[in-house]
């Protein structure tokens, strides 16, 4: 397996290589860095500020091959470059902080979600057309058809008429953190009330969108010859079910989860919006409204390289469920 999983993390990094490549090409093509420097008030001497584009590394005036190469042989060195703006700062300290942004937010309600969705996939499947089976599709397909902003806003809303009645403050609304007691580990739980909200929102999703691809996987696998033949063995329903079906059924969604979980370090754009969560999906869109060639490419290899871990956390999960694949 070690082979086989060497061969798939070159053909991954090879195609990061030419995504990252090709995203520099057209961010430093698309996007106009000077631009943020013209309408400054009062106007900069344009001497100034083609010598602050040229330390930069954003000059258009200097060729596009000349640039990337400039800035490729920085990345090598650990160096994604500078923001663009008279105030731009080291674009490393900002994928540094925002990214455990986003992995405390998304962590939580992927791993729940995934493993509440498995389960209630599974069971709905064992009881097809059946009242619960029923009701639990017409849940999930009802959240599914909700836009994001939605849902968390009316947790939000649901959220505050609990602290009111209770009159205990459960529930945060904004931001990672806020103020917090004296209290032993209080930063802990300032911290935990924070992503109650978010973190639910997730789990709603991901339950969801969990649960209708691993029950239709499961009536497949409920079906296919291997587990009637293991019942016309003499093996007990509940035995065959876990040990033949659940198990083959996870296979497709083991690959499914990999890659969710990658693509929503950026893509909860509007769960870091509705409860002011300075992590990556924000700063994907912030660089590119604000011109940050260096910041949107930066973006770019982050997202593709949480996209390649997920892609080997795929193989892994595979290969440890369906013996098949263990070649190599």
């Amino acid at each position: 397996m070690g082979r086989y999983l060497l061969r798939r993390l070159l053909n991954y990094v090879i195609l990061l290589f030419i995504a990252v490549t090709l995203s520099y090409f057209l961010a430093a093509t698309a996007l106009n860095p000077r631009a943020l420097y013209e309408v400054v008030n009062p106007p900069i001497d344009p001497t100034a500020i083609e010598n602050e584009l040229r330390a930069k590394n954003l000059s258009d005036r200097i060729p596009l091959i000349q640039r990337w190469w400039t800035w490729f042989t920085s990345v090598l060195q650990g160096d994604w470059g500078m923001a663009a703006g008279p105030r731009g700062g080291f674009v490393n300290e900002e994928i540094g902080r925002r990214m455990w942004v986003s992995l405390r937010l998304i962590t939580i309600g992927s791993l729940v979600g995934m493993v509440g969705g498995i389960a209630l996939g599974a069971w709905t499947a064992t009881r097809q057309y059946k009242a619960a089976d029923r009701a639990a599709t017409a849940t999930s397909l009802f959240f599914l058809s909700m836009p994001t902003l939605v849902v968390a806003t009316v947790l939000s809303v649901l959220a505050t008429a609990f602290n009111q009645t209770t009159g205990l403050r459960v529930f945060e609304f904004v931001g990672e953190t806020g103020d917090h007691g004296d209290y032993p580990l209080a930063w802990l739980a300032d911290r935990a009330q924070h992503l109650l909200l978010p973190s639910l929102t997730l789990i709603i999703f991901s339950v969801a969108s969990f649960s209708r691809i691993q029950r239709n996987l499961m009536l497949d696998a409920l079906s296919a010859d291997f587990v009637r033949t293991a019942r016309a063995k003499g093996l007990p329903k509940q035995k065959a079910i876990m040990r033949h079906a659940l198990r083959t059924a996870m296979i497709p969604t083991a690959t499914f989860f990999a890659f969710n979980v990658a693509t929503l370090f950026t893509g909860a754009a509007f769960l870091e919006l509705i409860f002011t969560f300075n992590g990556m999906g924000i700063y994907a869109v912030q660089t590119i409204l604000g011109n940050d060639v260096h910041g949107t490419v930066a973006v770019v290899a982050f997202s593709g390289i949480c996209v390649l871990t997920g892609a080997m956390l795929s193989d892994i999960l595979v290969a440890a469920l369906d013996p098949r694949v263990r070649v190599g």
